[in-house]
Parts: C-alpha cells; structure tokens; sequence
C-alpha cells in the first residue's frame, strides 16, 4: 500500500528561549529538522514526504537547506493559524488513497521500527498512534484545588500518527474546533477506533534546551549520524 509522511514544523523558538525557531536549531551539527526527514527517508527512500513550515520560515529554510547541503528529497507547503489547517495544507497535496503518517518535526529521534510499527497498524485498522505510559503521578487541578489521578490506565500520545487517507480527508471536512489537539482527536470524532501501538521512549518532542541537550546525546549514541540520507534532489 502507497505510504506517505506530512511533518509539521510550525513551532516558535519561545519555550527555547531564543529567536530562533526550535526545529531550525542545530543538532550534531545540522537543524533539528533535518533528522526528523532523515528517519523517515531511511524507513523508506521512496515514500513522499511533505513537509509544513509557516510561509514566512519558508525561504529560512530553503537557505538552511543550501548551507547544510541538505539533499533529502522533500516538498514544501506553507502551514495554517493552528496545526488543524497546517496538516489540511500537508494532505491536500498527498496524492493516492494509501496511508499517510503525521508527524512533528521536533521529534527527531524516531525510529524505523516505530515507524513501521505505526504504519502497520494503520493498514490494518485504519487509524494508529503511538503511546507510552505515564510513570510520572498526576493531578487533575480543579479552580484553586487538585486531585491525584489514578494514572495506570493513562497513556502519552507521540507521533507518527498513521492513517487511511481516505479516513483523514473525511476527517478534515469538518469544521475547524480549537479543542482539536491532534490528528486521532480529529478522527475519533468522526466515530473512528484509534488502534493504539508501543511508542518509545527515546521518541522525545523536542520542546525546551534540555531536550535539546538530550537529542544530541542520543543521537551521539546511535549510527545515525554516520548514514547517509542524502537523495537525488530537492524540491523546495
């Protein structure tokens, strides 16, 4: 069946503390978001990836494209106000009705077997999101009180988030809601079973410096960084 992966890229530098917009800062070397191409590319060097950035981060990227000498083979589509409209823009330019996997871009340390796991899965039950338990304890805060919450069967959701095309496109018909936090929320509403597969650990967002320190010292242990994801061309 036809695969396909939209990374959506819109984040800000502000949690990061600094101007610069968190996936464009550097890891090992090159932009966060390079990696996060690279680990779908390696899944699969022929699979289209699409990827959304906001319209003004466009030539940004391009340049950084240039400079790193950056080859993956890759499209572009300018983002939206919310990720609602940004992953809209992603899926209006994937083509045939096969499974498409929705991804964020500052989550760099993906690996190939979750990725296969989650495309799996979505073929055969139409929708599939990776999960890790909560190890942490919780509390439901309620006005100026808290309560613990049992966290056993509670889960943290990760990307990729895989689905039949056909189903997310139906999906996205529906009008704009801001409680829409993800692709699954989205769907579930439309009266859809969310399979749930084993995420990773190591599958971190990469949303403060610390996961950036993190990142990197990840990706210093693994032989990532001595492959070679570069393709024949680069459309952006």
């Amino acid at each position: 069946m036809e695969r396909s992966t939209i990374i959506v890229a819109g984040g800000s530098g502000r949690r990061m503390g600094g101007p610069i917009p968190k996936q464009f800062m550097l890891v090992k070397g090159k932009p966060l978001l390079c990696w996060t191409i690279e680990a779908f590319h390696a899944f699969d060097t022929a699979m289209p990836i699409i990827v959304v950035l906001p319209e003004a981060q466009i030539p940004i990227w391009k340049a950084l494209c240039i400079g790193h000498g950056f080859l993956v083979e890759h499209d572009v589509v300018s983002g939206g106000e919310e990720r609602f409209h940004s992953t809209c823009n992603g899926l209006a330019v994937v083509k045939g009705d096969g499974i498409v996997a929705v991804h964020d871009g500052v989550r760099p340390l993906v690996s190939k077997e979750l990725i296969a796991r989650c495309f799996a899965a979505a073929e055969e039950h139409g929708a599939a999101i990776p999960v890790v338990p909560i190890t942490s304890s919780v509390r439901l805060v309620e006005g100026d009180s808290s309560r613990a919450i049992d966290r056993t069967g509670m889960r943290a959701v990760q990307t990729p988030q895989c689905f039949r095309v056909t189903l997310l496109r139906a999906a996205f018909e529906a009008p704009y809601d801001p409680a829409f936090t993800d692709e699954a929320t989205l769907v579930e509403r439309q009266g859809r079973r969310i399979h749930l597969v084993d995420g990773e650990e190591t599958n971190i967002k990469v949303t403060t410096p610390i996961d950036l320190q993190v990142a990197e010292v990840i990706l210093s242990a693994t032989d990532r960084s001595g492959r070679s994801f570069t393709g024949p061309s680069q459309t952006v």
